[in-house]
């Protein structure tokens, strides 16, 4: 019987931080411009996409056809359709995900992600808050910055 307690105990504190956290998330997404209900969120994207871009989960890489997308175009928000990545600044960073050196101007926000591997920082859209994935500081001139999205929180649009 004492091993079960502390089983159920371990558990409970295992997941804690992930309950916080997503309710954290949901509090966080109703500061921006662009809201929806998550009625709403759900009719309007994919599973996949309202997995990244409201529960904030991550894509397996090499599953987004964008990794391959070569056309001149703009990247938007799958969530509200805001343009944040200019073709230009596309680049392949071997990584499995679309990255970018650059987002267009004022298309994203960032915060800190304490996580168990080490801390990170988080890409929002700026107009709905849908996570797009994270920063890094290990990319390509002119920035030396790595905008590692996922490609299921972004669509396509050729110029």
């Amino acid at each position: 019987m004492l091993r079960r307690h502390f089983l159920y105990a371990t558990a409970a504190l295992m997941a804690a931080p992930f309950a916080s956290g997503l309710a954290s998330r949901m509090a966080r997404a109703e500061g921006f411009p662009f809201t929806l209900t998550e009625a709403e969120w759900r009719a309007r994207l994919s599973d996949m996409s309202y997995r990244v871009l409201r529960e904030e989960e991550t894509e397996r890489p090499n599953t987004s056809r964008l990794n391959t997308e070569k056309r001149v175009g703009t990247y938007h928000c799958a969530g509200c359709d805001q343009a944040a990545f200019a073709s230009t600044t596309k680049y392949d960073s071997g990584t499995g995900w679309p990255s970018f050196w650059e987002p267009l101007p004022n298309a994203i926000v960032t915060r800190a992600d304490p996580g168990l591997f080490g801390a990170r920082t988080e890409v929002h859209c700026s107009r709905c808050g849908g996570h797009f994935g994270h920063v890094f500081t290990d990319g390509p001139e002119p920035t030396g910055l790595r905008y590692c999205m996922n490609g299921a929180a972004l669509t396509f649009k050729a110029a």
